[in-house]
């Protein structure tokens, strides 16, 4: 075996005419709010490391990686055990602060000595009870093949509740439908119809509500209130519909309930809102536009709920505006930062990014960069005079995705000569862990003709900081002579319109 560690106040009353059965009644009122108390306190606030322990089934290999997913869009990485045989056990500690949570984890195996590696994931949650696993991870999602240990509770109830969440929500799904592209929308047929839907859809709500009343004591009964069903509209049509749909979007979720966003269900649940949104902007500066006014409408609501929840709000649009380039998202979120009831975890990076904005701006002298560059020789940015007109400064990653779509359509098109003669490209990585440097080594033999160098410490280096690069990509375009800033663009196609 391998072991690797990788108050309630009481009340009382002194007054002689209380009758008994007030007194009664109120004691009763004290054991309820203790309970209430004790159980909350037992979802939302752990007190202690738990542990996951593996059992390795019918591969020769595995690594073993486990990443939190909890108020997070990228699984943020908790441990990793190398080279696990088969029929081996392993602990993997699980620390205080990532209870309760979602988890991921990953295996990248060899089914047998020699084979080449293949990879498999499965999520897991997890909150006051350590796990015991036995995973065979060429099936990892296959209960035949994986299994938790007996009487184990939140992964177990809910794989029960998803069943027949799914069987309820399928018969639902099929009469919305039908109503959403039925084309007589006067006739009694779609009136009866209308009316059979909000009677299923009130059921199931309902059905809902019992499920999270019996299994409260549950982290996972917290994620349930994201399959609510909201009102929608039937008899309106095209964007009205899209605009009750919207507003109805956040009334199943109670926003005092602070445990809502340790879940993933709330990045996908937001993401939902935020795609739909998207839906009404045919083109990206509508979106630019509409997209911020969403965020303001949904952090408004959030508002009114638990400070965690609402900061929890404003994180979540901050990563999206960041990932997404879209300044005026920035602004909207300004106003929130001072407000002491937002316990938003990205006020320094927010206000970081809004200082950028306003003083990386046309016309502005670029900061000098002085980095080594792929060949070890010292480059320095106020001494590099290349035969074009303009330089590009590239923020990237080589594992990131918006990144590898910028780059697969800029390439190309810079090494066209008529282009190539205009611009010259400076490429700067934040890759910062071994398999990214790895990673980027390998990529910049397909980059040949621009610039290549590494901050060391990525996103937190002092290049980055200068240029207020939170997130990848990000671009600068520089007049090659006085290294002023020419433009800021977000998208390729910005770039190529600024550039001709």
């Amino acid at each position: 075996m391998r072991n690797i560690k990788s108050s309630v106040e009481k009340s009382s009353s002194n007054s002689p005419i209380m009758s008994r059965q007030f007194k009664e009644k109120r004691l009763f009122l004290i054991i309820i709010t203790i309970l209430e108390l004790t159980l909350v306190s037992s979802i939302s606030a752990q007190t202690h490391d738990n542990e996951i322990i593996i059992h390795l089934l019918r591969v020769y290999e595995s690594n073993i990686s486990l990443f939190s997913q909890s108020g997070t869009k990228i699984p943020k990485s908790i441990t990793e055990v190398k080279d696990v045989k088969k029929g081996e056990m392993v602990h993997l500690d699980v620390p205080k602060d990532y209870l309760p949570g979602d988890f991921l984890l990953r295996f990248s195996y060899k089914k047998e000595n020699g084979s080449s590696s293949s990879s498999s994931e499965m999520n897991i949650i997890m909150s006051n009870q350590s796990l015991e696993l036995w995973v065979n991870p060429r099936y990892c999602n296959n209960p035949d093949s994986t299994w938790f240990q007996k009487g184990e509770r939140e992964n177990s109830t809910f794989m029960q509740f998803t069943k027949g969440n799914n069987r309820k929500k399928a018969k639902l799904g099929q009469l919305q439908k039908f109503l959403m592209s039925y084309d007589d929308t006067t006739s009694l047929f779609y009136r009866q119809g209308i009316d059979e839907y909000e009677q299923r859809r009130q059921a199931y709500n309902q059905w809902l509500d019992s499920c999270i009343n019996k299994d409260r004591q549950l982290f996972v009964s917290h994620t349930y209130r994201f399959q609510y069903i909201p009102q929608i509209d039937l008899h309106s049509t095209g964007e009205d519909r899209i605009f009750g749909m919207l507003h109805h979007y956040f009334d199943g979720i109670d926003f005092n309930d602070s445990t809502i966003i340790k879940t993933i269900q709330f990045n996908e649940w937001m993401d939902h809102y935020v795609n739909i949104c998207a839906k009404m902007a045919p083109t990206p500066a509508l979106r630019d536009s509409l997209i911020p006014i969403a965020a303001r409408n949904a952090i408004d609501k959030a508002k009114q709920g638990h400070p965690l929840v609402y900061g929890g709000m404003v994180d979540y649009f901050y990563k999206g505006f960041e990932t997404n380039n879209i300044p005026n998202g920035m602004k909207v979120l300004q106003p929130y930062l001072n407000d002491p009831n937002c316990l938003t975890s990205k006020k320094m990076e927010i206000e970081r990014r809004i200082k950028g904005m306003e003083t990386l701006v046309k016309g502005s002298k670029a900061p000098d960069i002085l980095l080594k560059d792929a060949d070890s020789s010292m480059f320095e940015l106020i001494n590099y005079k290349p035969s074009s007109k303009y330089i590009l400064i590239l923020f990237w990653s080589a594992e990131c995705s918006h990144c590898a779509e910028t780059i697969n359509a800029l390439y190309p098109w810079q090494h066209q000569q008529e282009i190539n003669k205009k611009m010259s490209v400076v490429a700067i990585s934040v890759d910062e862990t071994e398999t990214e440097i790895k990673t980027w080594n390998q990529k910049i033999k397909d980059l040949i003709g621009w610039k290549h160098m590494r901050a060391k410490d990525g996103i937190r280096s002092k290049v980055a900081s200068d240029y207020f690069v939170l997130a990848t990509p990000v671009m600068i375009l520089l007049d090659a002579k006085t290294k002023e800033i020419v433009s800021i663009p977000s998208t390729f196609s910005q770039l190529k319109n600024d550039l001709l």
